[in-house]
């Protein structure tokens, strides 16, 4: 009976596509951090990319989170992203790592404050009415209470009630990333929102096809198992969105 072997130096045949489904449509907006002006620009470019790509049987809009921070107006793309929901029913929004360290530090957790104030809160802050001189002076416990009076609450509520992930086909839609080796339904909501080096580093096939932010690079960062689309829009001015069909994918942006 003959037995054929591959090579050592034959590479292994390339895996399948990921593959959306039939009649899915889907867009994941990277990371906003504050940058209002850039979401609405983005918001337009998909719904044209849309519109002209003709009709699908549905259409979902995904937004990977980080929406609060660093940017200019952090309040104002909240309001936005509450609305946006009631023009286009099938768009989820993620809580990305800023999100859970606002939501901690406005329900009055100081140590979440602190580290809020070291990663870009001081704008999400003056974005909800403080002025400068204000931030400059309070202490912590005044700055914790200042923050239980002028956050409102259907904002906290809605950041709450944020997804920790979205499964369409063989995609997954994370934040920051999943945790290698561990089953989809087994993934932690921490490390959905938080993991880095161990998953940006990982070079093989995960459960799905994960599309995520969190982690800033230049351009769209594709690799086999993975597409990172957070393009650091807060300093650049890219913001950045990817859409997919069937097993096509393509990328939409604004100009820096």
């Amino acid at each position: 009976m003959l037995r054929f072997f591959r090579s050592r130096a034959e590479p292994a045949p390339p895996a399948a596509p990921p593959d959306l489904g039939e009649g899915r449509r889907a867009y994941a907006i990277g990371d906003i951090h504050g940058r209002l002006d850039l979401l609405r620009q983005l918001i337009d470019r998909i719904a044209e990319d849309d519109l002209a790509r003709g009709p699908a049987q549905r259409t979902d809009l995904i937004l990977l989170g980080d929406y609060v921070d660093r940017g200019p107006d952090s309040k104002g793309v909240l309001d936005f992203v509450m609305r946006l929901r009631d023009w286009w029913p099938d768009s989820t929004c993620l809580q990305g790592n800023h999100e859970e360290v606002f939501l901690m530090a406005a329900r009055g957790d100081e140590s979440a404050l602190r580290f809020m104030t070291r990663i870009g809160g001081r704008e999400t802050l003056l974005s909800y009415g403080a002025a400068e001189e204000e931030l400059d002076t309070m202490t912590l416990g005044q700055l914790r209470d200042w923050l239980v009076v002028n956050i409102p609450e259907t904002h906290l509520e809605f950041i709450e009630g944020m997804a920790e992930k979205v499964l369409i086909g063989n995609y997954a839609f994370v934040h920051a990333g999943v945790r290698p080796r561990v089953p989809m339904g087994e993934q932690e909501a921490r490390d959905l929102r938080w993991i880095r080096d161990e998953f940006l580093t990982f070079p093989e096939p995960h459960d799905y096809f994960v599309v995520h932010g969190h982690s800033i690079t230049a351009d769209v960062e594709e690799r086999p198992n993975r597409v990172g689309i957070d393009t650091g829009a807060y300093a650049s001015g890219i913001l950045t969105a990817v859409g997919l069909e069937g097993t096509d994918r393509w990328f939409l942006s604004t100009v820096g």
